[in-house]
C-alpha cells in the first residue's frame, strides 16, 4: 500500500493560467496551511498570494527545470518527515509540461501519498473552445526546436485519428504551423488559442496553411495549438488518376466537389491544389506522359 498513515503528503496545486480570480479557495486553503511550498517561480507565487490575499505560513523553495534534480530529494526527505509540501508552477497543473514529474515520482518510490488541488488548464481549456472533437484526444506538449526533429515527430503523427494539443512559444509558432500543414496537410482543421482567459484572449480557427499565413504577422503570449486528428481511411494514392477516382467515390457518396477535394488532401497529406488538378487534369493526359 502507499501513502502510510503518519507520513507527508505531497499537493499538486493547479494555478490560475491567465486571472487570479479563478483560482479556487481549496488552492488558496492549501497555500496557508502547507509546510513547504515548492514553486517555480517565488516571484510568481509572491504575486498570486498577494492577489489571493493569502499568507504563506510555510517554507517556501523554488523549484525549477533548473534545480529539479538537486532538490528533489530535500522535497522528498521532508515529505518522509511528515511535512504537507504543496507544488505550484507558473500556470495550470504541475508535471505537465512544468516541473513536477520528478518528484511525484520520487514521492511514490518513497511510498508518500500524492494528491491533487484541481483547476485551470491551459489543454482542457484550448480543447473545450477550438471547435474540434473532444470525445478522444492525445496531448503532445512542445514539438522539437530543431526543423528536422519537429519534421519527424509530425510525421509520425500525420495518422493519428485523436484531436492533438500542443504547447508552442509564440516566436516560434510560425514556423510549427507551417511544419504541421506540410506534414498533416494544408486545410487540416486547427485552432490557434492565444492568452487563454486573459484580457487578450484570442482564437483563430481555419486550416493549418491559413492558420501559419496568420502568424506570419506575429503571435504574442501564451500559445496553445489544437489541431484535428485524421479522419477517414489513410489514402496513399499511386498518381493524378487514383486521386480523382478517390474524389469522384466522395461525391458518389454525397459529398460536394470542394468538400470532397478537401477531404482527400487531407487523407493523403497533399495540398488541396494537387487534388484539384487531379481531378480537373484533361482525360488522357496522364497516360500521354
Amino acid at each position: 500500500m502507499s501513502g502510510q498513515p503518519g507520513s507527508g503528503v505531497l499537493v499538486l496545486a493547479a494555478t490560475p493560467i491567465g486571472r487570479a480570480a479563478d483560482a479556487s479557495s481549496r488552492l488558496a486553503e492549501e497555500l496557508a496551511r502547507a509546510d513547504v511550498v515548492a514553486a517555480e517561480d517565488t516571484r510568481r507565487l509572491k504575486r498570486l498570494t498577494t492577489e489571493l490575499g493569502v499568507t504563506v505560513q510555510g517554507r517556501v523553495v523554488s523549484y525549477f527545470e533548473g534545480n529539479e534534480a538537486s532538490r528533489t530529494a530535500g522535497l522528498v526527505e521532508a515529505l518522509e518527515d511528515g511535512d504537507r509540501v504543496l507544488l505550484v508552477t507558473d500556470a495550470g497543473m504541475p508535471s505537465v509540461s512544468d516541473p513536477g514529474y520528478r518528484l511525484v515520482a520520487a514521492a511514490v518510490e518513497a511510498d508518500v501519498r500524492v494528491t491533487a488541488v484541481p483547476g485551470p488548464s491551459a489543454v482542457l481549456t484550448a480543447l473545450a473552445v477550438s471547435g474540434l472533437p473532444v470525445d478522444r484526444f492525445c496531448f503532445e506538449g512542445f514539438l522539437p526546436r530543431r526543423g528536422g526533429e519537429r519534421s519527424r515527430r509530425l510525421a509520425e503523427l500525420a495518422e493519428e485519428p485523436r484531436t492533438m494539443v500542443f504547447f508552442e512559444a509564440p516566436h516560434r509558432t510560425e514556423a510549427a504551423l507551417t511544419a504541421m500543414a506540410a506534414a498533416l496537410g494544408e486545410d487540416r482543421p486547427a485552432a490557434v488559442c492565444r492568452e487563454l482567459t486573459k484580457t487578450h484572449e484570442e482564437v483563430v480557427r481555419g486550416g493549418l496553411a491559413e492558420l501559419a499565413r496568420w502568424a506570419a504577422d506575429g503571435v504574442r503570449g501564451e500559445v496553445t495549438v489544437v489541431v484535428s486528428g485524421r479522419t477517414g481511411p489513410a489514402v496513399v494514392p499511386s498518381g493524378p488518376g487514383e486521386l480523382a477516382e478517390l474524389v469522384a467515390a466522395e461525391e458518389a457518396a454525397g459529398s460536394s466537389r470542394k468538400d470532397a477535394i478537401r477531404t482527400i488532401a487531407q487523407r493523403a497529406g497533399l495540398p488541396k491544389r494537387e487534388v484539384y488538378d487531379a481531378v480537373h487534369r484533361p482525360q488522357g493526359k496522364e497516360a500521354d506522359r
